[in-house]
Order: structure tokens, then C-alpha cells, then sequence
């Protein structure tokens, strides 16, 4: 079985008493947490209750801005893939997904990647959220205002790795509704 990172919308951040009513299935990526994961969490990024696991290790962030931030990323390094129409199913198919997805907030759950490393989830989780995912943004930002080309460069030569995600409306882990 392959470690997975997920992501989920809702309408309401988990808390200690609960999760929310609803969830919607967006992706989950094997062996890693995906830069469009990173993205997809990184405008209003919270360490929130696990839905999946005991500690708390999701990470909440806006729905909009985040899904904002992969779109206008993902335009950016099409921007040199104007050929490969692989790339250009993949965008299709994810923006189509987040548009009848959308909701209130991301949920990233990465329990299960950052627990391969033997570290405290807990304390991997903060680094994800206050360095990872940061770090992640200014780098799509940058690119997006046409700096950081060696960076973006990186992306294009890999991008299935970054964005080649599975994006459904079940996941390995789903809620009933």
C-alpha cells in the first residue's frame, strides 16, 4: 500500500469537538505531498484536527485563493508545455474537479507521508505549514511574475510529479455524506 497525501474541501475547518458535516474528495498523491497540494493549501494555511488521525495534523487553508494560486501557477508553466497535451488533460481535468468541488476550505491531510520519516508528525506538520508551504508559494509567485525561471524550468522537466495527482470524488479515504 502507498503512503498518500490528501485533500479534501469543506465548508467548515475541523475542531476538537468535530469534523465538518460535509467533505468533498479533491486528490491524493502516492509517496509525497505534491506542489499543487502545497498550493492548493497555501493562502490562510492552519494546522487544524486531523479528520483521518489522532493528532493534530491537518492543515486547513481558503478554498479560493488557493485554488486561485494552482490555476494561475499551472497557466505559468503551460505557458512551455504548449505541445504536450498530456499536461494539457491533466489541467483540464483539475480545474474541472476544484470547480465542482469547491467549498469553504482546503483540508490537507499528511499523516501518512510525513510519519515515513520516523520524526513527530506533530512537529513535521508545523514545518510543513510554516516552511514547506511557504516556501512552495513564493517560489509559484515568483514564477508567476516572471522571475525564478531556472525554478519553473525544475517544474515543467517534472511536472507530472508535481500536478499528476488523482483527482476524485473518492479518495482512498472518503466521508459518507
Amino acid at each position: 500500500m502507498a503512503n498518500r497525501s490528501y485533500l479534501y474541501a469543506a465548508d467548515s475547518m475541523p475542531n476538537e469537538s468535530e469534523i465538518p458535516k460535509r467533505i468533498r474528495c479533491i486528490s491524493e498523491h502516492n509517496w509525497d505531498i505534491p506542489l499543487a497540494h502545497k498550493l492548493m493549501a497555501g493562502r490562510g494555511t492552519t494546522i487544524v484536527p486531523s479528520m483521518i488521525w489522532n493528532p493534530p495534523i491537518g492543515i486547513a487553508a481558503d478554498y479560493a485563493d488557493g485554488a486561485a494560486l494552482l490555476r494561475d501557477f499551472l497557466r505559468v508553466v503551460g505557458k512551455g508545455l504548449e505541445d504536450d497535451s498530456e499536461f494539457a488533460e491533466c489541467v483540464a481535468r483539475t480545474k474541472a474537479h476544484l470547480e465542482k468541488q469547491q467549498a469553504k476550505y482546503f483540508v490537507l491531510e499528511s499523516g501518512e507521508i510525513v510519519s515515513m520519516t520516523g520524526d513527530d508528525p506533530a512537529a513535521s506538520v508545523r514545518h510543513l505549514a510554516s516552511e514547506d508551504i511557504p516556501d512552495a508559494v513564493a517560489k509559484a509567485q515568483a514564477a508567476i511574475a516572471g522571475e525564478n525561471d531556472d525554478w519553473l524550468a525544475s517544474v515543467r522537466a517534472d511536472w507530472q510529479r508535481h500536478f499528476a495527482s488523482f483527482y476524485s470524488e473518492a479518495l482512498y479515504y472518503s466521508f459518507p455524506d
